[in-house]
């Protein structure tokens, strides 16, 4: 898929939400079934909580999940809680390699699913399994020319993975922090006022691809940006 990033905010996901409403519900269930036994409410905090905390959200960021919601028809809360669910968590790992021939590979674990929903019969994590429907390759377009390429979730407006041509590649490799701090903790401190202009994970790993043109640029965009 193309997401054109001159075209209107609302409009850049449309195609990749129309295309995958039903394995986007499908993955948002799953998130649902693992809760509702837990916490009955669950489905109307989750529309009710990441419902309002859409309008603290940054653009185009706001826009566009707006956009995913008003095209595949999914509550706007619950496709904030599908962009923001994995700053709760720290998961998922990259590997970078060097083979006999000197070739470079920079590759990333899917660890999400961990904890939650695991299947005994078929031995894989729900969630997992559900978000391997809803995988899509995204080529970046600015100017008429691809900006970057990523691997995506239908619906996800983040980058957890990129690649610039030519200058670099980005990947998510999340774990705990010190004194067993996780993303949970930012988004508290950002909700409360603590870290206004803290950068959500994801989206800072975005705004890198979009505006770093070396390595060494993204490695000092990274280090010197307030993260969640």
């Amino acid at each position: 898929f193309d997401v054109n990033l001159d075209a209107p905010a609302a409009e850049r996901f449309k195609e990749i939400a129309s295309k995958y409403t039903d394995s986007m519900n499908a993955l948002i269930q799953v998130v649902k079934d693992l809760l509702l036994p837990v916490y009955p409410n669950a489905v109307e905090v989750i529309d009710d909580f990441f419902g309002a905390m859409h309008h603290k959200l940054d653009q185009p960021y706001r826009d566009e999940i707006q956009g995913i919601a008003d095209a595949s028809g999914i509550p706007l809360g619950q496709i904030v809680m599908y962009n923001v669910i994995y700053e709760f968590l720290s998961a998922c790992t990259s590997i970078i390699a060097v083979d006999e021939n000197d070739s470079l590979y920079h590759v990333r674990n899917l660890d999400f699913g961990l904890w939650i929903g695991w299947d005994p019969v078929n031995h894989a994590w729900e969630l997992s399994r559900a978000l391997s429907n809803n995988i899509v390759n995204i080529r970046w377009i600015k100017g008429g020319q691809v900006l970057y390429k990523s691997n995506n979730f239908a619906g996800f407006v983040g980058v957890y993975n990129g690649l610039k041509q030519g200058k670099f590649a980005l990947t998510a490799n999340s774990r705990f922090g010190k004194d067993g701090e996780t993303g949970r903790n930012g988004m508290i401190k950002w909700l409360t006022g603590e870290m206004p202009d803290g950068k959500w994970m994801t989206w800072l790993a975005r705004e890198t691809m979009e505006n770093a043109n070396s390595y060494a640029e993204a490695k000092e965009h990274l280090m010197n940006t307030e993260m969640l």
